[in-house]
């Protein structure tokens, strides 16, 4: 399977909160909040238009998300659809060494599903018995596999919410269709920290803008939504 068969994959999604100087967070062991409450709320409001949220595991274990749609009214509103109050969680990781303890796995009734590098797939099956349904993703992970198999589950709309390897992935593949990127009113200046891409080789250079496809203040924070292709979906 390749990246090249776009209309197998999902509607791709990716969301990310930074510091004005491109940092994710910063290199310190307590959380950096990026974000605030009316942005965190639109987030939710993305989460619950979604039909599944991806982070990559060294985001489960940095940062430990449950990865649910907060709203009662937007979880009502899904439930009344016929979906599951939140989305459905996905993964991806080399070495499948995740924690099955781990918020991801134990928080929301709701399917959760981890791509594993082919050969790592039988450990992380074993580690994740009950917790998850392990599927063997290719040496070394192909995210155009990733991609099919979720479009072959049902799932339509997949909300990518990081961390930086993984937007990194996704964009220099050019398997992504919308960036949300919300800028924080600050700088972290520490080149400890992660940033919100790592150096590759993008679709998008000088000669090959993304489409700004809106701007949009959120209290101290902004919003800059850019449409990355011409699929059907943008909302």
């Amino acid at each position: 399977m390749s990246a090249s068969f776009p209309d197998q994959r999902p509607y791709v999604v990716l969301s990310c909160a930074m510091s004005v100087d491109g940092y994710l967070d910063d290199a310190t062991d307590r959380r950096l909040i990026l974000s605030n409450e009316a942005d965190l709320d639109r987030v939710d409001g993305v989460r619950a238009d979604s039909d599944a949220i991806l982070v990559g595991a060294n985001t489960i274990r940095r940062d430990n998300p449950r990865l649910l749609v907060r709203s009662p009214a937007r979880r009502a509103q899904r439930v009344a659809r016929g979906q599951a109050p939140s989305p459905a969680k996905v993964t991806l990781t080399t070495r499948g060494e995740v924690d099955p303890d781990a918020a991801f796995f134990t928080a929301g009734d709701v399917p959760k599903l981890v791509y594993c590098a082919s050969a790592s797939a039988d450990r992380a099956s074993a580690r994740l018995a009950g917790a998850a349904t392990v599927v063997a993703a290719g040496e070394p992970l192909d995210l155009a596999l990733v991609l099919a198999d979720l479009a072959a589950r049902g799932i339509g709309r997949l909300l990518v919410e990081g961390g930086g390897g993984t937007h990194t992935q996704f964009l220099t593949a050019g398997l992504a269709d919308e960036l949300h990127l919300v800028v924080a009113p600050f700088f972290v200046g520490d080149p400890r920290a992660p940033r919100f891409v790592s150096d590759g080789r993008f679709p998008w250079d000088a000669a090959h803008r993304m489409a700004l496809a809106e701007v949009r203040r959120l209290g101290d924070v902004v919003l800059l939504r850019y449409a990355l292709g011409d699929r059907p979906g943008a909302g």
